[in-house]
């Protein structure tokens, strides 16, 4: 019995519950906040409770004579905050009229709610108080609210703890950074989780498209995307067996025609005539040089070769060296070490083609090896005829030779810029030439690093199945 619709893993069902998790953290940190946020999170000054007792204090003292404020200030109190009433030629007077400038945000709203002068001021234990003064903030930190009345006199309501908050401007940016920073937290962690199955199908398909042999990818993630993982993991499957049962089909062909090529070679030692014997050998040698060329070229043997990192410019260097053993010189100019992600046997066999080529047909060329950002690009530069403009574009072309020679010592059978192509476009990179303007060819191969945004085309696509 399959589990309802709502109980499966889909995108639809994480997104809700991605937004239940979100509201739900929202609301527990908004929790979280008024239990230790302090007065942060009281009412600004203008709409505490504080305000109204002072409001109803003030109003009721000015109302009654001078001989009954004490008592009636004294009857006021509650809670944690007392309130006093000090006459005009009291000594705490002039104190609290030279801290006009000690008023807080929202002081100057509270006087015209109270149409009365204002002030709102925190005592420290630092500061000289004159005598008089209330008691139970001598030498203790508090805070004060004092009313101007309008006869001179003042009315003072002192509390040891703040009892109200930031003003409304500050509480609502303090808000909107505290829902933001969560929000954001929660989003990026979502996307995380969505974006994580998505990443490794992309590495698996990068993969597949270096190494057809790569393993099939791992089921994971919401229904939409395991149905994904599974349909590119049969396509995988399919594709590895045809590459399986063309091997067995190709060494098949390599068998059944060498041996009637063996056979031909051997009724040529009946010939009698020098002359046509030779030129039966040498069409035999083209014709087994043709097959064992494309054989070569179709089971491109680098397919079995293992992804791996290696370093670059050491591997031109072992190319260097190989020509030097033949007393052929090439310069090579680039950085001494690179780590790069390929197939460097296959890599190999691609520059040696293009050595080889410009060997034949022109002069030694020379290495180069530039680091570009997302790249490495490998030149190889020769001061031969170069190519017509017009056979630039063909010469990747099988079997396309611009010499037109039979000989397979001048004339080869045509695959070398092919399976040079076909190497570089497995590893996602690209091949152009250019004719210099001093004569010469230059090849320029462009090898993207594994961390770049340059597709690598696969292994299918690029021996155009």
């Amino acid at each position: 019995m399959s589990p309802p619709s709502w109980l499966t893993d889909t995108i639809a069902r994480r997104f809700v519950l991605t937004e239940i998790l979100l509201v739900g953290v929202t609301l527990a940190m908004a929790f979280l906040l008024n239990w230790i946020g302090g007065f942060w999170v009281e009412e600004p000054l203008e709409r505490s409770p504080l305000l109204r007792d002072v409001i109803v204090t003030a109003r009721l003292l000015d109302a009654v004579p001078t001989s009954l404020r004490p008592s009636l200030a004294s009857a006021a109190t509650s809670g944690s905050s007392r309130a006093y009433w000090f006459g005009a030629d009291s000594p705490v007077v002039p104190f609290l009229q030279t801290q006009g400038s000690a008023h807080m945000p929202g002081a100057r709203r509270l006087g015209a709610a109270l149409q009365h002068d204002t002030i709102v001021l925190r005592i420290s234990r630092s500061m000289a108080l004159p005598s008089g003064f209330p008691p139970d903030l001598g030498g203790l930190s508090g805070w004060l609210l004092a009313v101007r009345l309008h006869d001179g006199s003042w009315t003072v309501f002192t509390t040891p703890v703040r009892m109200w908050g930031a003003p409304v401007s500050a509480r609502w940016l303090m808000w909107i950074i505290f829902l933001t920073l969560s929000i954001s937290l929660i989003t990026a962690l979502a996307a995380k989780q969505f974006a994580h199955p998505i990443e490794k199908l992309a590495a698996a398909v990068r993969e597949f498209g270096l190494n057809p042999r790569s393993s099939p990818l791992a089921e994971s993630g919401p229904r939409e995307l395991r149905q994904v993982v599974r349909t590119f993991n049969e396509m995988q499957a399919q594709i590895q067996n045809f590459l399986a049962h063309r091997s067995l089909m190709l060494a098949a062909i390599s068998h059944d025609l060498r041996t009637p090529l063996t056979r031909i070679r051997l009724r040529g030692e009946l010939i009698d005539d020098a002359e046509q014997q030779a030129r039966h050998f040498r069409d035999v040698d083209e014709m087994q040089a043709m097959v064992d060329g494309a054989l070569a070229f179709f089971r491109y043997d680098a397919v079995t070769e293992t992804t791996t990192h290696f370093d670059l410019p050491q591997m031109l260097m072992t190319i260097v060296n190989d020509y030097a053993d033949r007393r052929i010189e090439l310069r090579y100019d680039g950085p001494a070490h690179a780590v790069y992600m390929g197939r460097p046997l296959a890599l190999k066999r691609a520059v040696t083609n293009l050595v080889e080529n410009a060997i034949k047909y022109a002069t030694p060329p020379s290495l180069e090896l530039q680091q570009e950002a997302k790249a490495y690009v490998v030149v190889v530069r020769d001061r031969g005829p170069g190519i017509p403009e017009h056979a630039l574009q063909n010469v990747f072309l099988p079997y396309y030779r611009v010499e037109k020679s039979r000989n397979r010592n001048t004339g080869g059978v045509g695959l070398g810029l092919t399976v040079v192509q076909t190497i570089v476009q497995g590893h996602g990179g690209e091949v152009t030439l250019k004719n210099l303007p001093t004569g010469g060819l230059e090849v320029r191969v462009l090898l993207p690093v594994a961390s770049g945004r340059t597709q690598e085309r696969p292994l299918a696509a690029s021996l155009g199945w």
